[in-house]
């Protein structure tokens, strides 16, 4: 009985990502209290992320593990220093807009990219192996991009809250591998959707936390939720789309899922280093940025449609 309720729940997934932004803004009580229990909640998602692809199809060959690392020096260094470098010789000021989106670009993949691959049909071990090699970068990456950025915070703190985000990745991800490799070495086509039924309800329940920005800002001053909500669009979506352009006309195997995390980046890891001056705009953009990303699987599957 659990497991055909989880298979439904799996097999409509995207209903369940809007599910949660729903709850999220109709609720702001039970988002304000669920904020406390993210990482708990993102150690979770990670450790059924990992059982579901097992570590084999995961770490695949050396091959990948090489381009994978390539691929996340791209997205976190020569992006967000080739933006900075832009606003530089155009002689544009950074402001809290510009900062949002150097955050973005500098920060490694989200922790639910490999399961917004498996609800549009693609492999999510790529999105999986970058979501680790580009956390474990981190640290090396956000040095040059902080050294452009003199005023904001301390370098310190990023590379703590990296280290520390990292621990709990590979934590959750040898949790596990481990399950998986000595417990289900075969898992049934019936368990891997069961497990995607429970990835797809870790989702919904961590997005309503995310979204606890959301419902004051609207109360407060609808027009500028209104800004930021256009932005988070246009940056998430306009990446994934550039990079999918990009990946599609050089073939490359690991497209979508690649393009997935060009436009999913977990930059909440840097508000630790930030002044609350500098965040508090930036925690709007952080609510309104969960639309795009969970309506990804919905708005753009024409795009990524594997057939």
């Amino acid at each position: 009985m659990i497991l055909s309720v989880l298979t439904f729940i799996a097999r409509h997934g995207k209903f369940g990502l809007i599910a949660g932004l729903i709850a999220g803004i109709a609720l702001p009580g039970l988002a304000g209290a669920l904020r406390h229990w993210i990482p708990e909640m993102v150690a979770l998602l990670l450790f059924l992320t990992a059982f579901r692809i097992g570590p084999r199809d995961t770490m695949e060959s050396l091959g990948a593990l090489t381009r994978t690392a390539g691929t996340a020096l791209v997205l976190q260094l020569a992006l967000p220093l080739a933006f900075l470098g832009g606003l530089a010789l155009l002689g544009l000021p950074l402001s809290p807009l510009a900062l949002a989106v150097t955050l973005v670009l500098a920060a490694p993949s989200v922790t639910g990219a490999a399961n917004f691959a498996i609800l549009l049909g693609h492999d999510p071990a790529p999105a999986l192996r970058l979501l680790i090699i580009g956390t474990a970068a981190l640290p090396l990456t956000a040095i040059p991009v902080f050294a452009m950025l003199p005023q904001f915070g301390e370098l310190a703190s990023v590379l703590h809250a990296a280290l520390r985000l990292l621990v709990v990745i590979l934590a959750a991800a040898g949790f596990g591998f481990a399950l998986r490799h000595w417990g289900f070495p075969r898992l049934t086509d019936r368990g891997r959707r069961a497990t995607d039924g429970m990835t797809v309800i870790a989702l919904a329940v961590i997005v309503v936390g995310l979204m606890s920005a959301i419902r004051p800002a609207f109360e407060r001053d609808p027009a500028e939720l209104g800004f930021w909500l256009a932005a988070a669009f246009i940056v998430n979506f306009g990446m994934q789309l550039l990079a999918f352009a990009v990946l599609r006309a050089r073939a490359r195997p690991d497209a979508v899922p690649t393009a997935i995390i060009a436009g999913n980046r977990n930059f909440a890891l840097f508000f630790v280093a930030l002044p609350p001056e500098a965040t508090d705009p930036l925690l709007i953009f952080l609510g309104c940025y969960q639309f795009p990303m969970y309506l990804t699987p919905t708005l753009l599957r024409r795009l990524y449609d594997p057939r």
